[in-house]
């Protein structure tokens, strides 16, 4: 998160709107018992998209089928469209169109800066 934080300070800077945050590789399920596990620290991008009044869009898996169909150029969501981790990108995609519509409605268009 410390990367995405910095990031978020830098738009903030220069003024460039951020529209949410996305907690990558978020969780793991096990293909065999379907356990889900939290190999790595859980919920932060939640808590810091809360903690600086920014959305959150979502939490995308660690996967392998995710992986390895983005290695070869096929998304989740055109190789298995029908897939529950395809539902997750395509609900990520949808609260950002959402959103990037809302801020093209309110957003003033950047200040041209002449030197």
């Amino acid at each position: 998160l410390l990367d995405a934080r910095k990031g978020l300070a830098m738009f903030q800077r220069v003024d460039v709107p951020v529209l949410g945050f996305i907690e990558n590789m978020s969780y793991f399920v096990c293909p065999h018992c379907e356990e889900r596990s939290e190999i790595f620290s859980h919920g932060g991008a939640r808590k810091w998209a809360a903690k600086l009044n920014v959305e959150f869009l979502g939490e995308v898996p660690l996967d392998i089928e995710i992986r390895e169909t983005s290695d070869q150029g096929k998304p989740i969501v055109m190789s298995n469209p029908d897939s529950a981790h395809a539902k997750t990108f395509s609900d990520i995609a949808a609260r950002l169109a959402d959103k990037v519509l809302k801020e093209n409605k309110t957003r003033l268009p950047p200040k041209i800066v002449t030197l």
